[in-house]
């Protein structure tokens, strides 16, 4: 007979300030850092959180792989710009709607797709995007019109939005507080990485290749991954009861009380019933394979959509969009927009194939920051030892001050290297400052939004993929008439660094001032709001 798997246990609790949380370690809890972990699992192997590291970590690279696909099929095409403009005999900033309107279309897909999840469950919606995802590129490849080429690039593009918010679920789901960050760093590479699709695309160009072949290529990996999301992205959804446990005093002297406890308090003996715990099974790998999973009576479709936009007044919402749009918006769209168009004139004269080339600022910057992504988890742990097993959820926001001022500086020298004809070396220099940066800025920034608020995190997840997208798009529609009417050392360098450094110093408003925030909105008619929404239980 196999050894019975080890069922985790935790008492760690939430206090009534959303992001505030006791970790302090009762006897018999499992422990990372010495601290509780959370949120506490189910007594059930078929909990997520109590799945082996493997079934965890191979669910997450799919995913995440997911989202590198999908960001490399929506950006890598941006070096066919001057291409298509002279295949389908348009314009160059018509030609450029073929990356702006589907990178939009990214993000509002998210308005169908994760209500879709919450109401079908995360496997079925993910194996159905990534079919709809394929039959988009088969488009794309076959195309032979403008208007065909674009009907396609929306359709792949709409439907693979929903791996921008599925990644951020399933960590949401399957792992830990203390995990969070390394593991969304995890997905924030791939999803950074899908910014270097040009680098493949120009290469494919230098040898002598179509821009079709991008998306066959596009096309196999696709292939490849929906079969690997069938043997192994298994069903993460679980509604979770409130575990029992002893009563541990918080720091204000008070007692948390659980389900087991007295069974009559008006008696002067208080009786001790042991209650025997019946431990489901865990399910089968032919039960994990069933594409479909049960539909959830308690979910609203059209609601969760509409309650999401009540996210925009959520401060630490609001800087996640604000981040997300501003650095996409420079990162994917303004370098990859100017870079092509610069390098290729005098004095630097480079092949068109060569175009693609701005990339390897793209691997240099998010290169030198990966290794440093375990930092947040351990920067709150040790904050939180110091802080009496207490975590609050803006201990993890030290590790952005560098991120803050690199970030800006790397604009400012691309501005002024595109505006005064320098060396190409400070193209590259630029973006990579500016792509360290926003790694750090889109990991935890968006680890901070779902530590501080973890009501509906799904509906939250849709508010900052529609909002980040609208404004990498504002950023990237009329980018080439701005450049060309008011020179790249105002609008790079002056004004989106401007606009950049505003948004990265909120990290001082919230390092400082965010638990005063946090408890504010406890009060508020929206916190009341989602919080009657809840349908999956967290904490004690």
């Amino acid at each position: 007979m196999a050894p019975k798997a080890h069922l985790v246990h935790s008492h760690a609790h939430e206090s009534d300030i959303p992001g505030t949380v006791d970790l302090r370690a009762a006897e018999g809890d499992d422990t990372a850092y010495g601290q509780a972990l959370f949120p506490v699992p189910a007594e059930d192997p078929n909990d997520p959180l109590q799945w082996p590291s493997w079934r965890k970590n191979m669910i997450l690279v799919v995913c995440s792989l997911y989202s590198f696909l999908s960001n490399s099929a929506l950006l890598g095409p941006a070096v066919y710009i001057e291409i298509w403009a002279e295949s389908f005999k348009i314009s160059p900033v018509t030609a450029s709607g073929l990356i702006s309107y589907p990178n939009i279309c990214y993000g509002l897909g998210t308005l169908i797709t994760v209500p879709m999840y919450l109401k079908f469950g995360r496997r079925p919606v993910m194996l159905a995007s990534l079919l709809i995802y394929l039959v988009g590129l088969i488009g794309c490849a076959c195309s032979t019109s403008y208007g065909g080429l674009m009907a396609s690039r929306i359709i792949h593009t709409f439907a693979s939005g929903v791996c921008e918010a599925l990644p951020v679920q399933l960590v949401n789901d399957i792992f830990f507080l203390h995990e969070r960050g390394n593991k969304l760093g995890y997905y924030t590479v791939c999803l950074c990485v899908g910014s270097t699709g040009p680098l493949y695309a120009g290469y494919m160009l230098a040898g002598g290749y179509s821009w079709r072949l991008y998306f066959y290529v596009e096309i196999a990996f696709a292939g490849l991954l929906f079969i690997l999301g069938i043997l192994f992205v298994e069903e993460t959804a679980y509604k979770r009861n409130t575990p029992r446990g002893p009563a541990l005093p918080n720091p204000n002297g008070e007692k948390r009380v659980f389900a087991q406890q007295e069974l009559d308090k008006r008696s002067d003996e208080v009786e001790h019933v042991e209650v025997e715990t019946l431990v489901p099974p865990r399910r089968t790998f032919m039960q994990t394979l069933k594409p479909w999973s049960a539909i959830d009576p308690d979910e609203q479709f059209f609601m969760t959509a509409i309650r999401s936009f009540s996210y925009f007044l959520v401060p630490a919402v609001l800087w996640v969009v604000t981040t997300y749009g501003i650095y996409i918006g420079l990162g994917a769209l303004v370098f990859n927009y100017t870079f092509p168009t610069i390098i290729v004139a005098p004095p630097y004269s480079w092949k068109a194939e060569n175009s693609g080339l701005i990339a390897l600022g793209n691997i240099i910057g998010y290169g030198l920051a990966i290794p440093l992504v375990w930092t947040s988890d351990r920067l709150a742990a040790y904050l939180t030892k110091r802080n009496g097993g207490i975590r609050e959820a803006e201990m993890r926001l030290g590790v952005l001050i560098p991120a803050c001022f690199i970030a800006p500086a790397g604009l400012i020298i691309y501005g002024f290297t595109a505006q005064d004809q320098l060396h190409w070396v400070g193209y590259f220099a630029g973006v990579a400052m500016c792509d360290w940066g926003s790694y750090f800025y889109f990991t935890f920034t968006l680890a901070y939004a779902v530590d501080s608020y973890n009501a509906n995190t799904s509906e939250m997840l849709i508010a900052m993929c529609v909002g980040k997208q609208m404004i990498s798009f504002a950023f990237g529609l009329y980018l080439l008439d701005w450049v060309v009417k008011s020179g790249y050392v105002t609008i790079i360098a002056g004004v989106f660094c401007g606009v950049l450094f505003a948004n990265n110093i909120m990290l001082f408003v919230f390092m400082f001032f965010g638990k005063r925030i946090r408890k504010f909105y406890t009060g508020t008619f929206l916190a009341r709001w989602h919080k009657k929404t809840v349908k999956q239980v967290m904490t004690h």
